[in-house]
């Protein structure tokens, strides 16, 4: 829960109470690799605090291929977020790369507090922000850079990363395929 803390005294402060009113809708989980936090077609309505262990978004087509949507890595949000602000079904799929510990909390009880703890309303205000400005970012840098260019950005965002996941999802994730990324990694 410690983690937790730090990392929201990082994007806004917070009192006392407002931290331990936060922080007590939170319940510590461990998830084993392969584990979905989120599958596509069901609803989501937790959100996640991962705070040891590496997850990804990604979602199938309809011939089943699988393509990398994002990493998620410690301290960070998880969420099926299209979910749970829409109350529609998941378009994705959060899975476990490595066993994973996350606190969660029912999104709806974070929501219930936004109009007693203006601040909190805030955090979720930051956050979307943030994600969308990632999103915006990633989208751009998939039409308009190179291959080997999306990698040396992937090593820059997620440092150390490719030692502990496999190269297929790190090469879904580029949008290439994984004999692509070998060529690249040979060249470097």
């Amino acid at each position: 829960m410690n983690g937790l803390k730090t990392y929201l005294r990082n994007l806004i402060y917070f009192t006392e109470r407002e931290t331990e009113v936060f922080v007590t809708l939170f319940a510590e989980i461990e998830l084993k690799k392969h584990d979905y936090f989120a599958k596509e077609g069901e609803y989501s309505s937790k959100l996640a605090f991962l705070s040891e262990g590496i997850m990804r978004a990604f979602f199938r087509n309809t011939s089943g291929n699988e393509y990398n949507k994002t990493f998620f890595t410690p301290p960070m949000f998880v969420a099926a977020y299209s979910s749970i602000t829409t109350k529609q079904k998941n378009l994705i799929n959060i899975q476990c790369l490595t066993p994973c510990s996350i606190f969660v909390a029912d999104f709806d009880k974070v929501t219930a507090l936004y109009k007693d703890f203006p601040k909190i309303e805030s955090l979720a205000r930051i956050l979307a922000e943030y994600k969308f400005a990632i999103k915006e970012k990633r989208e751009i840098e998939l039409v308009t850079l190179e291959a080997r260019d999306r990698y040396e950005i992937f090593k820059k965002e997620y440092p150390g990363l490719e030692n502990h996941i496999s190269q297929y999802h790190i090469a879904s994730y580029l949008g290439i395929s994984p004999t692509q990324l070998s060529r690249i990694r040979a060249k470097r």
